[in-house]
């Protein structure tokens, strides 16, 4: 395995003694802090985008993405065309749909037009299902990693969902993490393809710290393939974490990221992961 730009010794795969597999992040303990220069500061910054769906947060049955997304889309189309039928795993809601109508004769183009409309009644339809049930949880180890991330000056933590955006902030806050996420990020609403939404991220992000953030200075954290793909396409880096319900470290390293963790129990070797990119 080729050692990567910026690793400090030949990245390899292994396991901790905790059993989380790392692959080309050898884990290193973060340096002491000191005061810096405020130039040091912004090349020194990392923004950590998290993924929500399996890798955050999971709902306590399957099917519930397919169930307030049904009648949002019978409603504005008249169809909800292939939907039951499709793997929806590290998708954009955007694309999602454009898939599900894609036999109906509806364009990509047409859907965007009505994103709008999509994202409200996604979020009234979710918030129905969610009324009085227990639907989402934290996934074990979620809460102590965003803590551990915002408590270090060197990390910013944000979004990159497939989730439109008032449906990703619903359900942070159903399980108590919508306080992490404060910053832009990028959106299932934003494009149906999620190989955009890192340079949408850095952008918004960019404006908003008023800074040029560099590729490599955003560390895309999800739990599909198509997360690592996202952050590749844009050179970012992708560590990916196999909680979801559909891929297993197996199946996530064979995609290439620079770190894969069983989960996100481990504080400290998350910390350590983050440290060497």
């Amino acid at each position: 395995m080729k050692e990567r730009r910026g690793e400090r010794e030949t990245g390899r795969r292994g396991e901790s003694e905790t059993g989380r597999v790392v692959l080309n992040a050898t884990p290193l303990a973060p340096s002491p802090r000191r005061p810096v220069s405020p130039p040091s500061i912004a090349g020194d910054l990392r923004v950590v985008l998290w993924d929500i769906d399996g890798t955050l947060v999971r709902t306590r049955r399957q099917g519930v993405f397919k169930d307030y997304t049904t009648p949002v889309l019978v409603r504005v189309f008249g169809t909800a065309g292939r939907l039951h039928e499709l793997s929806v795993s590290g998708m954009t809601d955007l694309q999602i749909v454009s898939e599900a109508l894609r036999d109906e004769g509806f364009t990509a183009e047409q859907i965007r037009g009505r994103a709008t409309e999509l994202t409200a009644l996604y979020l009234e339809e979710l918030e129905r299902l969610t009324r009085g049930e227990e639907v989402y949880h934290a996934l074990p180890g979620a809460r102590e990693a965003l803590e551990a991330v915002e408590r270090r000056p060197r990390y910013l933590n944000s979004l990159l969902t497939g989730n439109v955006e008032p449906a990703a902030r619903l359900k942070l806050r159903l399980v108590g993490l919508e306080r992490f996420f404060r910053l832009p990020g990028a959106f299932g609403e934003d494009s149906h393809d999620r190989r955009d939404l890192p340079a949408l991220a850095r952008e918004r992000l960019s404006r908003h710290l008023g800074l040029d953030l560099k590729p490599e200075q955003l560390i895309v954290v999800g739990d599909t393939p198509n997360d690592i793909r996202c952050a590749r396409h844009f050179g970012a880096r992708a560590v990916a974490v196999a909680t979801g319900r559909t891929y297993s470290t197996a199946d996530l390293t064979a995609h290439d990221p620079d770190a894969v963790l069983a989960d996100l129990t481990d504080t400290e070797l998350v910390l350590r992961i983050l440290a060497g990119l």
